[in-house]
């Protein structure tokens, strides 16, 4: 007699045991960036200097993507996956060092900023690709979408914490980020190993461009993967939080870590409602509807000078983005062999990058040119943009309906 599965993915021990790491490691990482992009701005009180913290971290995804996902796809994910969180959390320990030594300097910061850029172009696909590993199909959408919670989750406490630690000290912010990430290891590290699938020999060339070759050829991988390129690419105002929460809205590190916590809980809100009502139909245009709710609320937020109005706005980004997410990384997941998965999602990281810390350095580059709020309000009308051309371009991921496989 078949098994009666379970479509509750965290009926599934080695799955729970990965979302608490990945929370805990999202928390710490969401510390850190608060403390790090208040401190950089801090020392130079320039938004260029912002843009370059997104640069930094990006460049590794995209100069290394034809090795990360062969890792990711050749050995143990779980161990790949603890690794990371271990250089993660030495580049963390880095940082509390600096605290305590009370540097002034900014370089260093960099430096360990491309180092944890370096970790994360290996953590990305291990992670994006491990989940369809874990749980059976029929709770993939479903753990998906808990995964993103995570994300979320995360993304409220994190920053919030961020800034009331790093209003206490630096060393605060750091010491709790490097406790959070010895957590993060000891749960991967108890996962059981995971046997990978047999794969037909091919050569060297073949086996690191087999990602490529993949996205490419499957429309509706490569629609939802561009389209979040470059809706993000231009929409993406994170970077220029600082300069909002000190110069335009005045509200100090607390409010930074507000600010950054806002778009968690719009998604966080999104996600509880996706997992009580998944998408069973229209999931390609609601994709697109996500996107183009994240465009909107960018604009508004861009030219608000009201606090409550402007978290309102980041929070509405959050809740956009989490349709868009949750549609977007079903349909690939699902799409996708699991002998490809990795290099797949390394070649979806780099896109992913791109849009996240790219576009970073897009806002704060444009911002020196051109002034905070110009540079925000255009982001919001490309991504809306963005959302109309590709609707019309990849007519396959706009009649997407369903997201369990059928």
């Amino acid at each position: 007699m078949t098994p009666v599965l379970s479509s509750n993915a965290f009926a599934y021990r080695p799955y729970l045991f990965y979302w608490l790491a990945r929370l805990f490691a999202t928390f710490s990482i969401q510390i850190v960036v608060v403390a790090i992009g208040w401190k950089v701005y801090d020392l130079t009180h320039d938004p260029l200097a912002l843009g370059y913290v997104g640069l930094i971290q990006f460049l590794p995804s995209l100069l290394l993507v034809f090795v990360t996902g062969t890792v990711a796809d050749r050995f143990n994910r779980s161990r790949v996956i603890a690794l990371c969180y271990l250089v993660q959390l030495l580049a963390t320990a880095v940082l509390l060092v600096l605290a305590t030594s009370g540097s002034a300097l900014v370089w260093p910061i960099y430096a360990v900023l491309l180092a944890m850029g370096i970790s994360r172009a290996f953590l990305a696909p291990a992670l994006q690709s491990f989940v369809p590993n874990l749980v059976p199909r029929e709770a993939l959408s479903t753990a998906v979408s808990w995964v993103s919670s995570s994300w979320q989750v995360a993304t409220i406490g994190g920053p919030v914490a961020g800034g009331l630690l790093y209003g206490v000290s630096e060393t605060a912010a750091f010491g709790t980020a490097s406790a959070l990430y010895l957590g993060a290891i000891g749960l991967m590290l108890a996962l059981p190993a995971i046997a990978r699938p047999a794969s037909a020999r091919e050569t060297a060339w073949q086996t690191v461009s087999a990602g490529f070759r993949y996205v490419f050829s499957n429309r509706v991988v490569l629609g939802a993967i561009s389209l979040d390129l470059f809706a993000v690419l231009l929409g993406g105002a994170v970077a220029l939080m600082p300069v909002y929460a000190s110069d335009i809205l005045v509200l100090g590190p607390l409010g930074l870590g507000l600010m950054r916590a806002a778009p968690g809980v719009g998604a966080i809100v999104m996600a509880a409602w996706l997992a009580r009502f998944p998408v069973k139909s229209d999931a390609g245009l609601k994709m697109f509807a996500g996107v183009a709710i994240f465009g909107v609320a960018t604009l508004v937020f861009g030219v608000s000078r009201s606090a409550p109005l402007s978290i309102a706005m980041l929070a509405l980004m959050g809740a956009g983005d989490m349709i868009s997410v949750y549609v977007r990384e079903t349909l690939i997941q699902l799409a996708t062999p699991d002998e490809l998965r990795g290099r797949v999602s390394a070649v979806n990281m780099v896109f992913v990058g791109a849009s996240n810390e790219l576009g970073e350095f897009r806002a704060g580059s444009m911002a020196a040119l051109i002034g905070v709020v110009p540079a925000v309000v255009f982001g919001g009308c490309g991504t809306m943009a963005v959302a109309a051309i590709w609707a019309a371009a990849f007519p396959e991921l706009r009649r997407a309906e369903r997201l369990d496989g059928s």
